[in-house]
């Protein structure tokens, strides 16, 4: 028996290879910048030629292939509902989360755009929590209103309260950091040995392109390492910006970093979860802004996919946000949109992206609603298809017999609902690209939702305690 799911392949067999080797001399002969003399030294530790003065550190490849050996080849990303957790790698389409980290909301009553706070992460991580096929939640929008050197402590805290899917933290900015955000999901897991056992959140740690690492992230990505929550190690390689303008060096750009990324982890705590991970995409060389909406970043997610195939390695690189404007609705060419919903078929086991607008400076509840309707039939495409002697069905094929119907015989009745994706037709009427319906559709739907779902809300001991860990930590950064 196989079970058949729909995927891009871009690149051959010695393609990959070539990006492999390509990035390991990369890190051999460039290096990576890494603006840490903590994680300089670890790195200096295992093996690795270190220049503390200018901060770069070369990576042999024994180092490369000894932590590509240590990491664990799948994952569970936990929630508060177990009925949410998502193993990774999955076997059909990707999780799906939400967008992030926006400054901005699209006010649902007035349409008015306004800085983002507290309430509006609170009302689209919950309109995210109901909406079935949304995976999980990015912290999604910043905290304007709260100090700003725990922003994102208040967004993680806000978003564990509001929803029982798994939590994607969208950064972390020091140690002290990185042991607060621990402490927080400790609280809501029960104690840190629970959450070591099921990790309620994990977090993604961006690298700088070309090839450099902040201390606060290089050094919050450690300590994260640490404690066994799982760590994305996104790479934003921007073709003609911070990577080469050709795919293939943008390519071996972003997974030299994520190879980088993974000595760290590996090395500060083997075993510990890692997702390779990438939103990297062209700049649009008239404005310099990042260009999600044409057609080489589904064919860098493929490649970089396929790397994370070859190194066995949960991977994040797709994406799923479908508005680069500022209002709600689906403004672009079907071109366009099929270009985003390729890089989903690149191999990914999780994306994000849904709610988002304006190449994610903002959100909206109704691009949330829109986006996640829209998933909810195009994931059929990668629905898993069983091949086995049975389900070819040369029994039912001769007894039905040559030049005959199979719709009346008994097979097709019992199988057709498992085997055949059945449209909404009123939903397909709103999705149409010049429906005038699709957008106060969708604000109808979230009002509604809203108004009617609950999410199980946490202790108010757990609450207190939570506070308190953010207020000790704002007091710690104001010295």
């Amino acid at each position: 028996m196989v079970l058949a799911v729909a995927r891009i392949r871009f690149l051959d067999k010695d393609e990959v290879e070539l990006v492999h080797d390509q990035s390991v001399k990369c890190l051999e002969d460039i290096g990576v910048l890494v603006r840490s003399h903590k994680v300089l030294n670890s790195l200096r530790e295992i093996g690795c030629s270190v220049d503390m003065k200018s901060g770069v550190a070369k990576i042999p490849e024994k180092i490369v292939n000894e932590a590509i050996k240590k990491a664990p080849r799948s994952i569970r990303l936990c929630a508060r509902d177990p009925k949410h957790d998502m193993p990774i790698p999955v076997e059909s389409s990707p999780y799906i989360g939400t967008t992030g980290l926006g400054i901005y909301m699209r006010d649902i009553d007035t349409g008015e755009k306004r800085p983002s706070t507290r309430k509006d992460i609170a009302d689209i991580v919950r309109l995210a929590d109901a909406l079935d096929p949304v995976g999980y939640c990015w912290t999604t929008l910043t905290a304007g209103e709260v100090n700003q050197k725990a922003h994102g402590l208040h967004e993680l805290w806000t978003a564990l309260q509001n929803t029982t899917k798994h939590v994607q933290s969208v950064e972390v900015s020091s140690i002290e950091d990185a042991r607060a955000q621990v402490k927080l999901a400790s609280l809501v897991a029960g104690s840190d040995r629970e959450l070591r056992k099921r990790p309620l959140f994990s977090v993604i740690c961006c690298s700088i392109a070309p090839l450099s690492f902040d201390q606060g992230v290089v050094e919050g990505m450690a300590e994260l390492a640490k404690h066994g929550i799982p760590v994305a190690s996104m790479s934003m390689s921007l073709s003609g910006g911070s990577a080469p303008v050709t795919i293939a060096g943008t390519v071996v750009n972003a997974n030299t970093e994520n190879l980088a990324s993974l000595v760290i982890t590996q090395f500060t705590a083997p075993g510990s979860p890692h997702i390779y991970c990438s939103s990297s995409a062209p700049i649009d060389m008239r404005t310099g802004s990042i260009n999600y909406m044409t057609a080489e970043p589904a064919l860098i997610s493929a490649s970089l996919g396929q790397m994370a195939e070859k190194y066995r390695l949960p991977s994040m690189v797709g994406d799923w946000g479908l508005n680069d404007n500022q209002e709600p609705g689906i403004p672009h060419s079907i071109t366009q949109i099929t270009g985003v919903f390729l890089t989903t078929m690149s191999g990914t086991d999780i994306a994000g992206g849904m709610g988002g607008l304006d190449a994610v400076k903002g959100a909206s509840l109704e691009q949330l609603v829109i986006d996640a309707y829209l998933w909810e039939d195009l994931r059929a495409y990668m629905r898993k298809i069983t091949f086995s002697e049975q389900t070819v069905a040369l029994d039912v094929i001769k007894a039905v017999g040559h030049g005959n119907t199979f719709l009346t015989h008994p097979h097709t009745l019992r199988n057709f609902k498992k085997e055949l994706h059945f449209w909404d037709p009123a939903k397909l009427a709103w999705e149409a690209s010049l429906s005038s319906k699709m957008v106060p559709e969708a604000k109808k739907v979230a009002k509604e939702l809203l108004k009617s779902h609950h999410v199980p809300p946490l202790d108010k001991n757990v609450l207190q305690k939570g506070d308190e860990v953010i207020r000790t930590f704002e007091k710690s950064t104001s010295k």
